[in-house]
């Protein structure tokens, strides 16, 4: 039994970074991906059932703060469910840490953002272009349109570096 906490820590990572590539591509983050991110964490913690309890709690604890933002226009639902699936299957500690590099990765996607604003206005990548090319033409016009940032590829970054950091 010592490989399902490995496969279920690969599983998440792939899921988040499905999400990011996804968030980057439509700026929606699907609730089968949270629902099984939620599934997956559970299930990585059912050997210690306390700590089941304990995220579970620290879970309830994040989303009613999350959604109270979300309420408020400060965050988008999408980000809301991930970041309260994902603490489903982290320790209070794997949870601050999911929080704190969730938020230096989001203070870099901000910025790079903000630099947009100085780089010229691309025209559309003509067919063939470089995956790089084109994320960057789509992204300066959404820019230009003020939409939101994809922080869910923040969140896929504090939750994968959380998830390593409980080691596979």
């Amino acid at each position: 039994m010592s490989w399902i906490a490995p496969t279920v820590s690969i599983l998440e990572i792939v899921l988040l970074l499905y999400v990011a590539t996804i968030d980057v591509a439509t700026r929606l983050i699907r609730n089968e991906v949270c629902l099984a991110l939620a599934l997956l964490g559970i299930a990585s913690q059912l050997s210690n059932p306390m700590q089941v309890v304990e995220s579970l709690m620290s879970a309830a604890m994040l989303f009613l703060l999350l959604f109270a933002l979300y309420t408020r226009g400060g965050i988008g639902g999408g980000d809301v469910k991930l970041l309260a699936a994902l603490a489903l299957g982290l320790p209070p500690t794997g949870l601050m840490q999911l929080l704190t590099i969730t938020a230096l990765a989001g203070g870099v996607l901000a910025l790079v953002h903000l630099m947009m604003r100085h780089l010229p206005h691309p025209r559309l990548a003509p067919a063939g272009s470089s995956l790089a090319r084109r994320v960057y033409a789509i992204e300066r016009r959404r820019h230009l349109r003020h939409a939101p940032l994809p922080y869910g590829v923040a969140i896929a970054c504090g939750g994968i570096w959380a998830i390593l950091s409980k080691g596979l």
